[in-house]
């Protein structure tokens, strides 16, 4: 018999999130099991062993709880790996008017996941790498495990794209908005239950209102 393929996903969360937000009509798959979700891009001689999800959580409270729902809800799956970077205030001074813009900048994030991926593939932890990102800063991290006989591919985020990207990994990229029916098919249940805590976890009411436009 074939012998199964492990397969670890790697996503940069932000890129995703973003790529979700881009488009108001995408905004209904922010409730997503995103394990099941790559679940369906699996071959039948692929085993689905993690997905790394990497993110920061940001100072907003509001958006810290409806993203600390999603985590807690993908985390009863325990493929589910999440790894978090930081958010760090960042002021920016415009050129023209002299106006200061007070912003957020996400850091650690590509650092980890590069890290996770090379080592992954060093260390043999898998027989395939997906790398889903349209951030060009992954290509180092892509070099190196394809240097170590790694087999990887690139999954670009919904509305996300990067044609340096794009010439890296194995074959064409996977365009994930072409893909729509499976996201559909893998939105969480309006209310989650979580084992470990016997709580009832909701979809946060924003999002829920989503998935009526």
């Amino acid at each position: 018999m074939e012998q199964r393929q492990r397969v670890i996903v790697y996503i940069d969360g932000f890129n995703f999130y973003f790529g979700l937000k881009s488009n108001a009509k995408w905004k209904k798959y922010y409730w997503l099991d995103i394990v099941k979700l790559f679940e369906m891009f699996m071959r039948p001689n692929q085993e689905l062993v993690a997905v790394k999800y990497f993110s920061a959580k940001p100072d907003d409270i509001d958006q810290s709880l409806r993203q600390n729902a999603f985590f807690q809800a993908n985390r009863e799956n325990p493929k589910f790996k999440l790894i978090l970077g930081k958010y760090l205030k960042k002021s920016i001074t415009c050129f023209k008017c002299g106006n200061v813009i007070h912003t957020h900048e996400e850091k650690e994030t590509d650092v980890r996941i590069a890290t996770q991926i090379v080592a992954d593939a060093y260390q043999k932890n898998c027989d395939i790498s997906i790398v889903v990102s349209a951030d060009s800063d992954m290509i180092p991290a892509i070099e190196l495990a394809t240097e170590a006989c790694q087999k990887v591919f690139v999954y670009f985020p919904p509305y996300q794209y990067s044609s340096n990207l794009a010439t890296m990994g194995m074959g064409k990229p996977i365009h994930m908005k072409q893909y729509e029916t499976r996201f559909r098919q893998c939105l969480l249940p309006d209310v989650v239950h979580l084992g470990k805590a016997n709580f009832d976890l909701q979809i946060p009411k924003k999002w829920k209102a989503f998935q009526s436009i």
